[in-house]
């Protein structure tokens, strides 16, 4: 295998790590800068010239991609995908992961346990927001900070309210988040390749920091995960399009709670604290999808005319619940199960003698119009019932245009 790593720092840890992990393995590996690229629209065939010359065949690319140069390393990355050259992490799912906000948006809608966030712009808002994720201590985050920077636990409403307006004020978007108590300055780094989880790691704040980032001073020790921290984990990575990364989660009452997705995620803190070969996990599986790539059937199974791939979700009081998938009459509509959710658990190619159970959502592949006639009508949602504010309490006024 031919593998490209995309990094400004080759003598970075990770980026050492990686590459002495594939040359181990009699792999070619090259580091290239990401900067160097320069994007070639002229041709009928996408192409890439770096440092001037156009580039030569690879079969793989593992981007490591810094915050500052996201936009530029999509761009690079996209052209590296329309060239059929593998990467385990798509631009999208970079993207996906790389905004706070809309990494947010993505995950909310499986549930997967995340702490309350809140995200608002206008300042009469604010304390609202604030209020709705349980009020004050309350996290503030910026949507671009990455190790731990821009990261805010604000003690009291006044203070948080204080710090929001500050930021916002000098054009920063931020999320309000609830303060997690029982983590206790704690958090789980859980590393993705693949389907599993190749090692994991607890990392520890130290004195009064809050912040459990090795970045920020905090100690890390090896943790052997729960199989349903295991599971979010995975869940999470590839809900956000990426088949590398680094998942960290509060451990709460409630279970794993998710804290962020990492497309680049560092290998020196959680080689040391595991003494397992992470980057040697990850150079194997990039090597086994250059072999047989997986595809993306959402994207690939609906070239067929009339044919696609939808979601179809079990209602409680469909006529389906208590059936077996065979018993559904599925397969006399034309429509094929692919995968079972129930829950934060994924069934790939279900039995068929599998009993349907309401909320139950099937990836299904057949007739889209067959399947259009099975989605009931959308449901009016019901409004949160949030505590009016007394007139005289709002700290910025009545409400006000800008």
């Amino acid at each position: 295998m031919k593998l490209a790593i995309l990094s400004r720092a080759p003598q970075a840890y990770s980026t050492r790590r990686l590459r002495t992990a594939a040359e181990e393995r009699g792999h070619e590996v090259r580091i290239l800068n990401t900067l160097r690229f320069a994007i070639d629209l002229s041709d009928d065939e996408p192409d890439l010239m770096y440092r001037g010359k156009q580039l030569s065949h690879y079969d793989a690319v593992l981007p490591r991609i810094g915050a500052s140069i996201t936009f530029f390393g999509l761009a690079v990355v996209r052209q590296m995908e329309q060239m059929d050259i593998y990467t385990p992490n798509t631009s999208a799912g970079i993207a996906n992961s790389r905004d706070k906000l809309r990494a947010n948006q993505i995950l909310s809608r499986h549930r997967i346990g995340m702490p309350a966030t809140m995200f608002a712009r206008d300042r009469a808002d604010v304390l609202p927001a604030i209020k709705q994720v349980g009020g004050a201590p309350v996290v503030i985050k910026l949507l671009e900070g990455t190790q731990g920077i821009g990261v805010i636990l604000a003690p009291e409403t006044k203070i948080a309210e204080a710090v929001i307006e500050t930021l916002q004020s000098t054009k920063q978007n931020v999320l309000i988040q609830r303060f997690v108590a029982e983590s206790k300055g704690r958090d789980v780094r859980a590393l993705v390749v693949g389907d599993r989880v190749v090692g994991a790691m607890r990392r520890v704040a130290q004195g009064d920091e809050f912040r459990s980032n090795v970045h920020r001073g905090g100690k890390v020790e090896a943790v052997e995960l729960d199989e349903d921290y295991r599971q979010v984990a995975v869940q999470a990575a590839q809900i956000m399009g990426l088949r590398v990364a680094g998942v960290d989660m509060l451990e709460t009452d409630n279970g794993p709670s998710i804290m962020e997705v990492n497309s680049s995620p560092g290998l020196e803190g959680i080689e040391a604290a595991t003494e397992l070969d992470i980057a040697g996990a990850i150079v194997d599986y990039i090597a086994s999808q250059v072999d047989f790539p997986e595809l993306d059937v959402r994207q690939r199974l609906t070239v067929s005319a009339n044919y696609g791939v939808a979601e179809l979700v079990v209602r409680s009081g469909s006529d389906m619940v208590g059936k077996t998938i065979e018993g559904s009459g599925l397969r006399d509509r034309d429509i094929t199960v692919l995968t079972l959710t129930r829950g934060t658990t994924v069934i790939p190619n279900p039995r068929m003698a599998r009993e349907l159970e309401a909320e139950d959502r099937l990836l299904c592949f057949g007739k889209l119009e067959s399947m259009k006639e099975m989605v009931p009508a959308r449901r009016r949602r019901k409004p949160k019932k949030i505590q009016p504010l007394p007139e005289d309490a709002h700290p910025f006024g009545a409400d006000h245009d800008h």
